[in-house]
């Protein structure tokens, strides 16, 4: 039975990212990935530049294209706002190429590999686990739960109820006319207010586009229905192909804790999208890198990492996660005080914005006190 400091399971970018970090640091590490590599993964693709500039290294070969500006509308095209840069703001990527990526590059330090290997249960000893996968047993001191946002690792570890806010989207591969390719491949675009307490997106790729829309709003709705108004907003009347996925994503993380036993939560197990874009890809990659630095950090002592790793995340993370939170909430209430304020600070918000995902500003803080004094201006 092979034993390894850390055993990861999945090999997405937070999963991939920590096997780089610990990698490097010579840690024996093992990522284990039910599927084989590279494998497609429903996601818009948009990595925004505050990820990118993060990575410790260069992404060229898997970018599919990139934008130096963005545009947004909203309440149905009556508000728009464009906001640019000198670099690219978002770098479109497929994420079979960008996670193989991160894989291939923690392999060339030592990191190993099992593909095809499903994890079907856990034991939790003494002073390591057992991980009992679809193609036998391994052991580990350390299992990081890097599996998406369902997450089968941490239910086996404990995590019983869902405590993250779940949304659903809807996003689609979508190959049109040659005449609509070249007319929408120019610019990223955000309809804030196509769909309910939600937005559409349109991403263009390098030979396709990435069209989706996504709801904040609990209860049922019918996404495919939006979608295909939005088709006519973008005026395709034509779609040669389209592949559909669905999925949902975490835009506020866990509130019982991301540590039981000796398994760690990073990326959408946590809950770590974030809540005004839904990106997920940055802050997959920022969890992945703090749980690595916490084992590195404590010499792989499980109570010194648990303690560092939530240091950590309560440094930047967390914090802008919750002000992400309330922002979003009103972001997405399309009413008159919202709409009020749009037309008098647009602008400034969307470069605000803009300078978020940029990497330039961190999120703002007491967000909450800020919002009302603005909407008082306006009442009183």
């Amino acid at each position: 039975m092979k034993h390894f400091g850390v055993a990861i399971i999945g090999s997405g970018p937070s999963g991939a990212s920590t096997a780089f970090y610990l990698g490097k640091q010579g840690i024996s590490t093992v990522i284990i990935e039910k599927e084989t590599l590279p494998r497609y993964k429903t996601c818009g693709g948009g990595f925004v530049n505050r990820g990118r500039k993060n990575m410790p290294f260069e992404i060229d070969e898997v970018i599919e294209s990139e934008f130096f500006a963005v545009d947004s509308y909203f309440n149905d095209g009556k508000i728009y706002y464009q906001s640019s840069k000198e670099k690219p703001i978002i770098t479109m990527i497929m994420r079979d190429a960008f996670d193989n990526l991160i894989v291939e590059k923690a392999k060339e330090f030592g990191v190993t590999l099992l593909e095809n290997h499903t994890l079907k249960s856990i034991d939790f000893l003494i002073d390591k686990s057992v991980l009992h996968t679809s193609q036998g047993e391994i052991t580990a001191n350390f299992i990081i739960a890097a599996d998406g946002v369902l997450s089968p690792t941490a239910k086996m570890a404990g995590w019983k109820e869902d405590t993250r806010k779940l949304i659903p989207a809807l996003e689609y591969e979508v190959e049109v006319s040659e005449e609509d390719f070249k007319r929408l491949s120019t610019s990223v675009r955000f309809d804030i207010d196509a769909v309910p307490y939600g937005y559409a997106w349109s991403f263009p790729k390098k030979n396709h586009l990435s069209l989706g829309v996504l709801t904040t709003k609990k209860g049922k709705i019918n996404l495919k229905d939006y979608y295909k108004k939005y088709l006519k907003t973008l005026g395709i009347n034509e779609v040669i192909k389209e592949d559909a996925h669905g999925f949902k994503i975490p835009i506020a993380p866990r509130t019982d804790g991301f540590v039981k036993n000796n398994v760690f939560l990073i990326g959408d197990a946590a809950g770590f999208a974030e809540p005004i874009t839904a990106e997920g890809i940055s802050n997959a990659i920022l969890s992945g890198k703090y749980v690595a630095e916490a084992l590195i950090e404590s010499n792989l002592n499980k109570n010194l990492a648990e303690q560092l790793y939530l240091e950590k995340l309560n440094i930047k993370l967390l914090p802008e996660l919750h002000s992400g939170g309330t922002l979003s909430k009103f972001f997405y209430n399309n009413n008159p005080v919202r709409n009020y304020m749009l037309k008098k600070y647009g602008q400034h918000f969307s470069d605000l914005m803009v300078d978020i995902l940029h990497g330039d500003k961190p999120f703002p803080t007491n967000v909450s006190e800020k919002l009302k004094a603005k909407i008082k201006e306006k009442l009183f």
